[in-house]
């Protein structure tokens, strides 16, 4: 570990990290409760509106193939410093988009340059923290994102039925543009990030880690495991708040703010972190959180009230990040001499996969209704969770 990075000096750059994955996961998170609202605006159903959604996380996906070499190449502080800088223009763009297609334009060009933001701050911490402290560092970093969580919804609700969804966008850019300066003036203290790799060589390094990756069991495990994870929950929560608005006749801030409870329910995951790995091992982690994650969307799929939607919501967020979590810890594993690109191929699977869950999602709206989708992942989730599980439990040996 180079001498800059003492434990002072890591808490305050996982603190200025977790601010720019605030940002980031409010931003992924900020149309879900507007949907209703760009229907109505745009003259379409709210399950064909979200294409916003499907166009942000196919950009975050992709993209995440340039960031990992480009933090490789030039420190993955500079570059998630200015990747959260470049996202106000796009933050920016939504806000002045005439047309839904304009719309999806904007929030594709805001997913490709907020995505460095989660991924490289991950490899970055696998850079700079040993592995036995990794996981609870990683916990400390997520919540920021889980804030962001919680705010994106309620925030996307509360603009969409007062001011207009538009004015979201603008204090979204309010909050790249001011997460981004702060990250911007620390970079100075990360000169020692800077890798030898040469740029002619960056194409080069990135077959070879995907390569390393392939045929790597491990790591195929721990691909698959995320991509089946982020279409079953994340691609499956984008239709929560309109069908909790719809069933029941709640606002959509109404709705926004009980989703935003997965958010809480991540926070009490983050608090107990450290106790809960030590005392639970990363194996039971795994299996009791697909196990929450089932029960959450059983609930949300026979609840008879708005209100039990709350409940769902905690309990879909606490399992989440006792899976998520694990994953991500070993995901900084999968090829630690290029953390930057592995990490990043971790975060491409998992929002390429919440994309596939989108439009998967929405043809199931249309046709059978939501309450089907939801049936979906409280089967598949907690069978994701267990096969996680005995994966764990057979890499940590007798």
């Amino acid at each position: 570990m180079p001498p800059e990075h003492d434990d002072a000096a890591i808490g305050r750059e996982v603190l200025l990290l977790s601010l720019g994955a605030f940002a980031s996961a409010a931003a992924l998170r900020l149309c879900d409760p507007m949907l209703p609202a760009l229907a109505l605006d745009f003259g379409t159903t709210a399950a064909r509106a979200a294409v916003v959604v499907t166009a942000t996380s196919v950009a975050y996906g992709i993209c995440q193939l340039a960031f990992g070499p480009l933090g490789d190449r030039f420190g993955k502080f500079r570059v998630i410093a200015w990747a959260c800088l470049a996202s106000t223009l796009g933050a920016l763009a939504c806000a002045a988009s005439p047309s839904l297609p304009a719309l999806s334009l904007a929030r594709a060009l805001t997913g490709a340059t907020t995505a460095a933001l989660i991924p490289l701050s991950m490899a970055w911490i696998g850079d700079v923290v040993a592995f036995e402290r990794r996981q609870p560092t990683l916990a400390k970093f997520m919540s920021g994102q889980i804030v962001g969580l919680v705010s994106g919804q309620a925030i996307g609700g509360l603009f969409a039925d007062t001011v207009g969804w538009r004015w979201a966008f603008v204090f979204l850019a309010a909050a790249y543009c001011v997460v981004g300066l702060l990250l911007l003036r620390d970079v100075k203290r990360q000169q020692a990030q800077r890798t030898t790799v040469h740029s002619a060589d960056a194409a080069a390094k990135l077959v070879v880690v995907i390569g390393a990756i392939v045929r790597n069991a491990r790591a195929r495990a721990i691909l698959v495991t995320v991509f089946i994870e982020a279409m079953a929950t994340f691609g499956v929560m984008a239709f929560i708040p309109a069908y909790l608005h719809e069933r029941f006749g709640i606002s959509l801030f109404h709705a926004g703010a009980v989703v935003a409870a997965f958010g809480l329910g991540g926070l009490v995951y983050t608090l107990a972190a450290r106790r809960w790995v030590r005392k639970l091992g990363e194996a039971r982690l795994a299996l009791l959180g697909g196990g929450l994650l089932g029960i959450a969307y059983l609930i949300l799929a026979v609840t008879p009230a708005w209100g039990w939607g709350v409940l769902a919501a905690l309990l879909a967020g606490l399992g989440f990040y006792q899976m998520h979590n694990t994953l991500q810890t070993h995901a900084t594993q999968m090829a630690p001499a290029a953390r930057g690109m592995a990490v990043s191929i971790f975060a491409s699977c998992f929002f390429l996969a919440q994309a596939v869950g989108v439009s998967l999602g929405a043809l199931v709206v249309e046709r059978v209704g939501a309450p089907w989708l939801f049936a979906c992942s409280a089967l598949i989730l907690p069978l994701v969770g267990w096969n996680f599980s005995r994966r764990l439990a057979r890499w940590a040996g007798p």
